[in-house]
């Protein structure tokens, strides 16, 4: 009788553990690895759309207080800290709200001279070179011209603007001081960045510390961001197309 006991007894002990440990492997791969996000605007399009579901690689830049592995924590500077590169896709906590997380481009890298003339991106006095590829329509339904832009490093991207221009298509010229970036949106006229000053609710200069993570694909899409059990519904918003899609 209590061999018995004793024998069922260490199932549910086996069995319970295993539990423990998916869910512990489960955290672990969330808050150190990787941390979901849902694109709830258009800022980022065409790169992000409304309904994508994206994961930050948190380990690309190391871990500081809103990227550690378990919550915020109170402590300064970056363990394993990796400087993002120019054309990163990156999520961080917003300067004056932390609890509030935004995605946009890297675009200035410290000791950079950032400004926008005429609705063009000039880096360090020289103008960002685009070339025009199409047309498309924004999830707010404006008409906008699609281009493809190619940064200093090489690396390229598509960006949209509309035909009437933005706010911020005329800047003063910005530096970007030690251990900061500049951060921009692909919707460039739709986009509150580092072209905002945080009292308008935009994002300001970013500094290092409040960086969660790199964005290099998209799991999974819905559209026009219905709830799961819309989809179970109707699977058809669904868009399998950007299943795992690459973020460039």
């Amino acid at each position: 009788m209590i061999a018995t006991l004793w024998t069922h007894a260490r199932r549910l002990f086996d069995e319970i553990k295993g539990v423990v440990l998916a869910c512990g492997l489960v955290l672990v791969a969330q808050t150190a690895i990787g941390q979901p996000f849902m694109i709830p605007s258009g800022s980022m399009e065409p790169t992000l759309l409304i309904g994508d579901e994206i994961a930050a690689a948190k380990y690309a830049y190391g871990y500081g207080r809103y990227s550690a592995p378990i919550g915020t924590l109170p402590m300064n500077g970056r363990v394993f800290d990796r400087a993002p590169e120019r054309g990163d896709v990156a999520v961080f906590a917003l300067p004056h709200d932390p609890k509030t997380t935004f995605v946009k481009r890297v675009i200035g890298l410290p000791g950079d001279r950032i400004q926008m003339q005429r609705g063009s991106l000039f880096i360090n006095g020289v103008e960002v070179p685009r070339r025009r590829v199409g047309r498309m329509t924004t999830s707010d339904g404006e008409r906008a011209i699609k281009y493809v832009e190619t940064l200093p490093n090489g690396r390229s991207h598509d960006i949209i603007v509309t035909p009437g221009g933005g706010p911020r298509d005329d800047t003063p010229e910005y530096t970007v001081p030690p251990g900061s970036y500049f951060m921009m949106g692909d919707n460039r006229d739709n986009s509150l960045d580092s072209r905002f000053a945080p009292e308008e609710g935009g994002v300001g200069i970013l500094r290092a510390e409040y960086l969660i993570g790199r964005v290099d694909r998209v799991l999974l899409s819905i559209s026009p961001n219905p709830s799961w059990l819309d989809v179970l519904a109707a699977p058809t918003t669904a868009r399998l197309s950007r299943l795992w899609h690459p973020v460039r």
